[in-house]
């Protein structure tokens, strides 16, 4: 007879003997005066610096973005009331769309409930749907990626991260009639970039489509907040790009942009879209206020850039080892489950910081890090009191530093 308790106990206990047993922070964040927040611990309540936030422009607490909220609950109310196609598309769900479309320079758009499902159902569809269909994945694809392939049911080939000279090699012995290329244009655990322009060419020498995650991209890069293909020039290129509304733009959601068929064929094929209640109109207000704004406002991306500098540079006065990849995320490297656990109670019980541990199986085991994520309303005092705090907690945990 089966011990399903058993089962779960023993599971969750390999979790915690490696680890990797994950502890949520219960924090308050607090508009206004972001990154501080309350941390809710044990009966007690503190403030604490949150440094590990995909906030990453504070929009989520930028005024016009809140009262375009505000005016749309009290507009419309609170909940959609149905699926897209019952009920659930609000005037904001367009708006948003259109807005999207103008934002990627793509004839249409196709707002989903998350990022996650964007790419689950997209990336799902095309598989199942597209004949005798290939995936050519990036070996470090976000787990949402690799879900939607699995659950198509279609071949999937994994080539060598960011390595274009195996991605070739890959597609030229490949005679598939279908050809999709996944690839992500910032990596969120290393914070490098991917050779767009490069696989941007493979996919029209071997007649790919290209399936381009800009999640960690969008507000950020491009003169207008459209991502990494905009700043490098090559949006028209790529045929689905896949962007979130809940990092650089502050509020939730995901979708995907592309030409006019390719987005009408998800919407009208992915079961993840048709079947699924519709994002709140006041998150689709928030998100177009969020977009709009970006699109001509980059102080906020020159002030998080300037403190993200300023990081790096205290890091490496300091000899904190991390990974410079040249973007907005800040790896720094642990390289051990236990110790990277550790580090992060001390800097949040001594310390009052606040940074998430990254584990396996985000990242491989040996991999370990802090995952440190600057935002324009952090200061340079916050900046060096975070440096100092890591020094002294490499220091008494024995973490190798920098050569």
């Amino acid at each position: 007879m089966t011990d399903y308790k058993k089962i779960f106990r023993e599971s969750l206990e390999e979790l915690k003997k490696d680890g990797n047993y994950r502890i949520f922070a219960d924090l308050e964040k607090i508009a206004g005066n972001f990154p501080q927040a309350l941390n809710y611990k044990d009966n007690s309540v503190s403030e604490v610096t949150v440094w590990c936030s995909n906030d990453y422009l504070g929009m989520s607490q930028n005024d016009i973005v809140i009262e375009s909220m505000i005016e749309a609950v009290k507009k419309v109310g609170a909940g959609s009331g149905g699926t897209r196609n019952i009920s659930g598309t609000n005037h904001y769900h367009v708006l948003l769309e259109r807005e999207l479309c103008y934002l990627h320079q793509k004839e249409a758009a196709l707002l989903f409930n998350s990022g996650y499902l964007a790419n689950q159902a997209t990336l799902s569809t095309l598989g199942k749907k597209l004949p005798d269909c290939v995936f050519f994945s990036d070996e470090k694809n976000h787990a949402s990626m690799i879900q939607g392939m699995r659950n198509s049911g279609a071949k999937k080939i994994i080539f060598d991260h960011n390595n274009i000279n195996d991605l070739e090699n890959k597609l030229k012995i490949n005679k598939s009639k279908s050809k999709v290329i996944v690839f992500e244009s910032v990596y969120s655990m290393d914070g490098n970039f991917s050779p767009i322009e490069e696989i941007c060419d493979l996919a029209k020498k071997y007649n790919a489509l290209t399936f381009l995650d800009e999640v960690h991209a969008v507000g950020i890069y491009g003169k207008r907040g459209a991502g990494v293909a905009e700043d490098r020039g090559v949006m028209e290129r790529i045929d689905v790009i896949q962007g979130t509304l809940a990092k650089a733009f502050g509020v939730i959601g995901g979708y995907i942009t592309g030409n006019r068929d390719l987005i009408d064929f998800i919407r009208s094929f992915a079961s993840g879209f048709i079947f699924t209640t519709s994002l709140p109109p006041c998150i689709a207000a928030g998100a177009y206020s969020s977009i709009r704004h970006l699109k001509f406002s980059d102080k906020e991306r020159k002030k998080m850039f300037f403190i993200v500098n300023k990081l790096k540079s205290f890091l490496k006065k300091n000899e904190i080892p991390f990974l410079d990849n040249g973007s907005h995320i800040v790896p720094v490297i642990i390289g051990d489950a236990k110790l990277c656990k550790k580090a992060s109670n001390i800097l949040l019980d001594n310390y009052k910081i606040y940074v998430q541990p990254i584990n396996h199986p985000t990242v491989p085991k040996g991999t370990e890090r802090l995952r440190i994520t600057a935002s324009p309303n952090h200061t340079e005092r916050m900046v060096k009191d975070l440096a100092n705090a890591l020094k002294n907690v490499f220091l008494e945990l024995k973490i190798s530093k920098a050569a």
